[in-house]
């Protein structure tokens, strides 16, 4: 039963263990830049409610 748990958690997805590795250094990698790029996203939505609904100033 043991055996048939591990090998299904080697296996998982059908990928071996080294793709895993790569994926995770991946996320690794690219997680920051997401965060990064929601905070400019937000800076750039705000300086956009500044100017009104259509970019006439107030």
């Amino acid at each position: 039963m043991a055996l048939k748990i591990k090998e299904v958690a080697l296996m998982f997805l059908g990928l071996e263990w080294y793709w895993w590795i790569a994926i995770l250094a991946l996320l690794a990698v690219l997680i920051p830049f997401k965060v990064k790029f929601v905070k400019w996203w937000n800076r750039r939505q705000q300086g956009k409610e500044q100017h009104g609904k259509w970019g006439e100033e107030e």
